[in-house]
């Protein structure tokens, strides 16, 4: 597919990129294709709750959000760390530069008190220590917060992948994990996120890449997955279907559709977390709110 030149579609909100299909000539009237831009997070927030991804990405205003949550301030920590680990010169990857760099970054916003924030940042600390340490001294990094894109006949999909790894002639997608649950290779096969980085490094630096992996801090596990095509176009399928709904959903809510019938909640366990809850009677009544410390890893 040709470059197509980027436009505003008729959703409130919704980037849109108009391409020409292939096989036209130029000076000869063309089709065009409508194609709906996404990201991994996008289409996770939509599958999650349609009314936190209309009050996330669709309200202007943007209404008001939840205060910062240590989880997030330690997953934010550890990533800055690790990014700013990977831009050293491989001998310089040591885990005392490790340890640090999360002295560098470290944040203690949402967490509960200092004793709290002193306790995890030696925790940080000795995650990326032993995480350095297990480094191999060839490892050879192509991508660090990479943004990556690739177009379909129907979205363009695009995110940035935490780091993607050369492996011999492959390319690889490492994505970093701190929550306190261990990710497990189903996990990896089934994180639509990841799949569509593989995809989306393969066609950004024209180079196979089929493994993904999540790495897990807290553990020093590593969950690892290796896609067929099938898998891979599995997952394109889905996030090719969740684009057309979220589409659907925000153009019909720009021609005046009602917005609770458009984006209904989806009340779970999780609103006691959500961000944007003060705005959702439903899900403040699904759960009590937790505090902002909650879901650390123990």
């Amino acid at each position: 597919m040709g470059e197509g030149a980027r436009a505003r579609g008729p959703s409130a909100g919704a980037d849109t990129v108009v391409g020409v299909d292939g096989g036209t000539q130029l000076g000869f009237d063309f089709p065009t294709t409508r194609l709906v831009r996404v990201t991994p997070s996008k289409l996770a927030t939509w599958d999650d709750c349609p009314r936190r991804y209309r009050l996330t990405y669709l309200d202007r205003p943007a209404p008001s959000r939840g205060g910062a949550r240590a989880g997030s301030t330690l997953g934010a920590v550890v990533h800055l760390a690790l990014r700013a680990l990977f831009d050293l010169p491989p001998a310089r990857r040591t885990p005392e530069a490790a340890a640090a760099l999360v002295d560098r970054y470290w944040s203690s916003e949402g967490f509960r008190d200092a004793a709290q924030a002193d306790e995890y940042r030696e925790r940080a600390r000795g995650w990326l220590a032993d995480y350095a340490a297990e480094l191999e001294p060839d490892a050879e990094t192509v991508g660090l917060e990479r943004w990556v894109s690739v177009a379909t006949d129907r979205i363009v999909a695009e995110g940035r992948a935490d780091r993607i790894d050369r492996r011999g002639d492959e390319l690889v997608v490492v994505d970093y994990k701190t929550g306190r649950r261990r990710p497990t290779p189903d996990d990896t096969a089934a994180s639509q996120a990841l799949a569509l980085y593989a995809v989306a490094a393969e066609r950004t630096l024209h180079r196979r890449c089929t493994q993904v992996e999540l790495h897990h801090l807290p553990s020093g596990e590593v969950a690892a997955w290796r896609h067929d095509p099938a898998s891979l176009q599995g997952h394109v399928r889905r996030a090719e279907t969740t684009a057309e709904e979220l589409d659907s959903a925000a153009g019909a809510l720009a021609a005046g559709g009602g917005a609770d019938a458009l984006f209904p909640a989806r009340p779970a366990p999780r609103c006691g977390r959500c961000d944007v809850r003060r705005h959702c009677p439903q899900g403040r009544a699904a759960a009590p709110e937790e505090p902002p410390w909650a879901g650390l890893a123990p």
